[in-house]
């Protein structure tokens, strides 16, 4: 007995052949045109039937059962499907608003299934790697007090009357937990409040984030970085591997060391490079991200690359001066295929150096209150690092839209269904 949907149907005279699809994927039914009558895409299915080995010159090798197929005996239609929009098998060609419009739908081709099998696969192997080295999963609140990192890029709530804000990240609770588990990390939906609609950006994300206490240098983050990587990559190469082809994915290049290079030095070599002179910009733009990874990929065989020391005063209140040079941090993005889809760094973990930091920021102590008295009664010293889930998946499937990587993506002009209408999307 097989139970799934109706992927294809194809009447040949007296014989039809069901392409039936279930989670695990497809098998060829052969049935009577009796009793296979009325039977349309999409409707759902309950089959009994015989497993019989495919004629030789029917084997279908591109498909994981192509050497059998079900010979029907019974057939229950279990639920109708109304006509389709559009062609939602291998091959289905609408443009963005159309595959988002049609969410539910869409997600049913098996190049969309893909996307998601492989982004569970990054997910499950960050959560696997960190419980091996010694990490606790903390769950934390995505209603918060006061905005993060600061800056204007918050979505402003009332609670219950009083101001607050939708997190931009988990940053202040993680940080909190190292002074009580030491190494910490969570998968967080984190939000910005950006008003742009760009290829690289969403307004709802997921944020892979960890945070570790006792380290001896912020060596240590970039290291355990680097293992997260190997292992994603290790991981997505070995248990999807049918998605990989589904979806065109390619594993990207990692060398056993990745190339670090510091933020101004970076933008030298663009210089050299491409006579661009961003050596006064306080980041890279995203040309400069696509042209220092083609620098790391020929000079190094590698399609990511690590960016450190971002200046001072563009980064948060929390992330930790060089000592050798205070106006820039220690702090990094790692790049890959030229897009950002790491940050992390070294916190200030000393209370008064912490306190004067947020007074410098024109932020206010009582505001973090909860989150200074960690550090007021004793915090190691400690970093920590965020991936961007969406953005590693879109960099290892080449997806032209970040959106194509979330499952229902929101955006200045979506949440689920379009904001604007279609002459305004259109303009």
């Amino acid at each position: 007995m097989l139970k799934g949907w109706a992927n294809t149907v194809r009447a040949h005279g007296s014989i039809v052949f069901i392409d039936l699809r279930d989670r695990s994927g497809i098998a060829q039914v052969v049935a009577t045109a009796e009793l296979a009558k009325d039977i349309k895409e999409e409707y759902v299915l309950q089959i009994e039937g015989l497993v019989r080995n495919r004629p030789p010159k029917m084997v279908n090798p591109n498909l994981a059962t192509g050497t059998i197929e079900v010979e029907a005996k019974a057939i229950k239609i279990i639920a109708q499907a109304e006509p389709l929009p559009f062609d939602i098998k291998e091959g289905m060609n609408v443009g963005l608003p159309t595959l988002l419009d049609w969410r539910p739908l869409t997600l049913r081709n098996e190049k969309n299934q893909a996307i998601f099998k492989i982004e569970e696969a990054v997910i499950d192997s960050f959560r696997t790697t960190l419980k091996e080295m010694g990490f606790t999963e903390i769950q934390v609140p995505t209603i918060v007090p006061t905005a993060t990192e600061g800056g204007s890029e918050v979505f402003k709530i009332d609670y219950y009357g009083r101001p607050a804000y939708l997190a931009q990240s988990p940053q202040l609770y993680k940080q909190m937990l190292v002074g009580v588990f030491e190494r910490v990390y969570t998968l967080a939906h984190a939000y910005r409040a950006e008003p742009s609609i760009t290829t690289r950006h969403l307004t709802e994300y997921i944020s892979l984030d960890a945070e570790m206490g006792f380290i001896n240098s912020w060596d240590d983050l970039m290291d355990t970085c680097e293992v997260i990587l190997k292992n994603m990559f290790a991981d997505v190469a070995k248990k999807c591997e049918r998605d990989l082809r589904t979806a065109n994915g390619v594993i990207p290049q990692i060398t056993d060391k990745i190339p670090r290079l510091k933020m101004r030095d970076a933008q030298k070599i663009i210089l050299e490079r491409t006579g661009r002179d961003h050596t006064k910009e306080p980041d890279l733009d995203p040309e400069d991200e696509k042209e220092i990874c083609q620098w790391a990929k020929e000079n190094y065989g590698s399609e990511l690359i690590f960016i450190t020391h971002y200046p001072t005063k563009k980064r948060p209140f929390y992330t930790f001066p060089d000592p050798e040079d205070p106006d820039y941090t220690l702090s990094f993005d790692i790049l890959c295929r030229g897009l950002e889809i790491t940050t992390g760094g070294q916190r200030i973990n000393d209370y008064q150096q912490l306190l004067g930091n947020v007074k410098k920021w024109d932020n206010k102590p009582e505001n973090f209150a909860l989150y200074l008295q960690a550090f007021q009664y004793g915090m190691p010293p400690e970093g920590g690092f965020a991936f961007g889930a969406e953005r590693i998946v879109k960099q290892i499937l080449g997806l032209e839209n970040l959106r194509e990587a979330s499952l229902f993506p929101r955006d200045m002009g979506r949440i689920d269904q379009r904001l604007s209408t279609d002459k305004e999307n259109n303009e």
